[in-house]
């Protein structure tokens, strides 16, 4: 369960320090604890220095033979927002993509200020059609899952109504790189960068491009993160999704957007450069037997 942010690390140790002064609150020491429940001798010390997660079961015992059985439902809704804060992809999406398109509608239809960095895709809200089955058909292969990518991709489609609807607000920074990733192909391509000339000009849409020339001296490329208001950060990784919270980290997160905004290009000179990459594709096409 344990990952790289430090949002779930520091949870978990809040958690443990509760669960060791329960312990010590019933006058046990770790290895009576473990006695009692059943356990190993050095299981109690390495879920009290947050180690390792308890489970459900772990927590319900910890507080059964603590003489706390109240405290139970209390702490394993604390784990259980430890486990929200990092999921990996094989446990999300197990019964598809689909579902873990329909995990995010909540955060989407309550969020008003979305900024998304990307630095090696297009954001889901300013993609074509095409561009969504050529990602998600290769997620699907690639992760050996139930071929639900029809669906899926369905429903990435109905969330882009956010872009036309209400007073919602996007700031997209993408790295030039972006435009010239064949996704899906050059004939996907060219269509996915005219549809993003043309949601460029969107009034709920800000979208810049940091060109390949920017000196990076200060602020180099990061993994791509999306900022839903103030309240949530969430980051793709190769082995899963996790969700920022942390009012600290967030604001690492927005200082960093802030600084990548700096590096780009609006407007004009970001339509120049998606022109640029248009007619490179369609030279690709053209070369294409």
């Amino acid at each position: 369960m344990r990952s790289s942010s430090s949002s779930a690390q520091e949870a978990l140790e809040i958690l443990a320090a509760r669960l060791r002064r329960i312990r010590k609150g019933a006058r046990l020491s770790g290895r009576e604890l473990g006695r009692l429940a059943g356990w190993h001798a050095s299981k109690v010390s390495r879920i009290e220095h947050a180690h390792r997660p308890p489970s459900t079961h772990d927590v319900r015992a910890w507080c059964q033979h603590c003489g706390v059985p109240e405290q139970a439902e209390d702490l394993i809704a604390s784990l259980e927002a430890i486990e929200g804060m990092f999921v990996e992809w094989r446990h999300m999406e197990r019964t598809g993509l689909r579902h873990a398109q329909e995990s995010v509608l909540p955060l989407w239809e309550r969020t008003r200020r979305f900024r998304f960095y990307a630095p090696n895709l297009i954001p889901g809200p300013l993609q074509t059609r095409a561009y969504i089955t050529a990602v998600l058909t290769a997620l699907q292969q690639r992760r050996d899952l139930p071929d639900d990518v029809e669906d899926a991709v369905q429903v990435r489609v109905d969330k882009q109504q956010v872009l036309h609807k209400g007073d919602h607000r996007f700031v997209v920074i993408l790295e030039e790189n972006v435009l010239h990733q064949p996704i899906g192909g050059p004939n996907v391509m060219t269509g996915q960068l005219g549809h993003l000339l043309t949601v460029s000009t969107l009034p709920s849409v800000s979208l810049g491009i940091i060109p390949l020339g920017a000196n990076r001296s200060s602020m180099w490329p990061t993994e791509a993160f999306f900022i839903f208001d103030d309240e949530e950060v969430t980051v793709e990784l190769v082995s899963g999704h996790l969700t920022v919270t942390r009012a600290h980290e967030i604001a690492m997160y927005s200082r960093t957007f802030t600084e990548l905004t700096e590096l780009a290009v609006y407007g004009k000179a970001a339509r120049t450069l998606i022109t640029r990459a248009i007619q490179v594709a369609d030279e690709q096409t053209s070369a294409s037997p």
